[in-house]
């Protein structure tokens, strides 16, 4: 889907653009102007590094927010229900079937506490991770929350500029068969860019064409036409290059299975696992104050022999020597070391834990600045 009102749109598919020079085009609309906007891009553009260096680049005071436990982790930040305080539901104008609420109810059952309306008060830009995901109705809540925060009714979100980034392409909003009805009768679609708040000021749009997690020029196409649902012939010849033949031998030899739930992928998983004629070690995450089981990133419990195949589940943003989705296998294991060879060859990598934490935001007074209270941390090796 495409928003049907833009301010402007800016693209970053010149190919001499470097990452910097990217990162350098979006931070200066952020700092110079007040217009909200939409960041988005294909997988490996640059989108989660941006937001991880933004803190570095501008001088507002912003929260991160994202509409899931797993997604608000991987992005720093806290859920939107969690921030906002929002019940389970539909928000409405005016709230007329169960399961739905309006500003009223908001204000009267749901009211803000104290440190939550300080924080919002703080801010000048409000980051949201994975836009896609986010329904309208709960971005209009958002609108009302804030403007309630801020006393100030005049200004989209309270005078508060907007940063989503997502990809449209990936994980759409969920609407509930019994939702949808109600929803029509308000909105066009269920998507962000629907919001009643956001339309009455619009947006900017600001797409990172530039893929860095891929150098194959031909993949990169490849990649593109399937994601566009713009497959040539030439694509479909390329990939029959890499046809095997569909027994159980090719699965022995690294070929990756898709599924369509999650309960087989757990079980050829295991049945793998069994095969391997090698000891089994269990490696435990270390769980600190609050984390809920819901946000655990990584299984709790990590089984693991010498010659598993795993996959990393986050980027490296410090070294650089993995990334979300890479492949790598088991080589040598000991009750407090894990080696691994990268799919791709170079040489022998020892795991290191992650920790991820869980956090909430407050409001110094004595400083008078936003600070992240971590609340609890999940600490594991960052693959499955």
């Amino acid at each position: 889907p495409t928003p049907p009102f833009l301010i402007a749109m800016i693209n970053n598919d010149n190919q001499t653009l470097t990452e910097t020079e990217a990162t350098r085009q979006a931070i200066r609309f952020i700092n110079t102007t007040s217009a909200h906007i939409f960041l988005t891009g294909k997988a490996g553009t640059g989108k989660t590094t941006f937001l991880k260096n933004l803190a570095k680049h501008t001088y507002k005071n912003f929260i991160v927010v994202a509409p899931t436990g797993i997604a608000a982790l991987n992005a720093g930040g806290v859920t939107i229900h969690s921030q906002f305080l929002l019940p389970l539901g539909m928000f409405l104008p005016h709230a007329m079937a169960p399961g739905t609420y309006d500003s009223a109810m908001l204000a009267r059952k749901h009211p803000l506490n104290s440190a939550r309306s300080q924080v919002l008060r703080a801010i000048d830009l409000l980051v949201i991770d994975e836009v896609s995901m986010l329904r309208a109705d709960l971005l209009d809540a958002i609108d009302y929350r804030l403007k309630a925060a801020r006393s100030n009714h005049r200004q989209s979100f309270g005078g508060v500029q907007l940063l989503m980034i997502g990809d449209l392409h990936q994980l759409p909003p969920v609407v509930k068969r019994e939702e949808a009805s109600l929803l029509k009768q308000h909105y066009d679609s269920a998507w962000f860019f629907e919001s009643l708040a956001l339309r009455q000021q619009g947006f900017v749009y600001l797409t990172l064409d530039k893929i860095f997690r891929q150098r194959d020029d031909s993949f990169i196409d490849l990649l593109n036409h399937l994601r566009d649902n713009q497959i040539t012939p030439q694509d479909i010849a390329l990939l029959n290059t890499r046809v095997v033949a569909a027994d159980e031998n090719a699965h022995n030899h690294g070929a990756i299975v898709l599924t369509t739930h999650n309960y087989q992928v757990d079980a050829l998983n295991q049945k793998k696992l069994d095969a391997l004629d090698a000891k089994l070690y269990y490696f435990k995450a270390t769980v600190e104050g609050e984390f809920p089981s819901s946000m655990y990133p990584v299984d709790e419990r990590l089984a693991l022999k010498v010659g598993a195949q795993i996959m990393f589940t986050k980027n490296d943003n410090e070294t650089r020597m993995y990334f979300n989705g890479k492949l790598a296998t088991v080589t040598a294991i000991t009750s407090n070391s894990i080696d691994v060879q990268f799919a791709d060859g170079g040489d022998t990598y020892t795991l290191k834990q992650h920790v991820w934490e869980n956090k909430k935001y407050a409001y110094s007074e004595s400083n008078q600045q936003l600070e992240d209270e971590v609340v609890g941390t999940f600490t594991q090796y960052p693959v499955r």
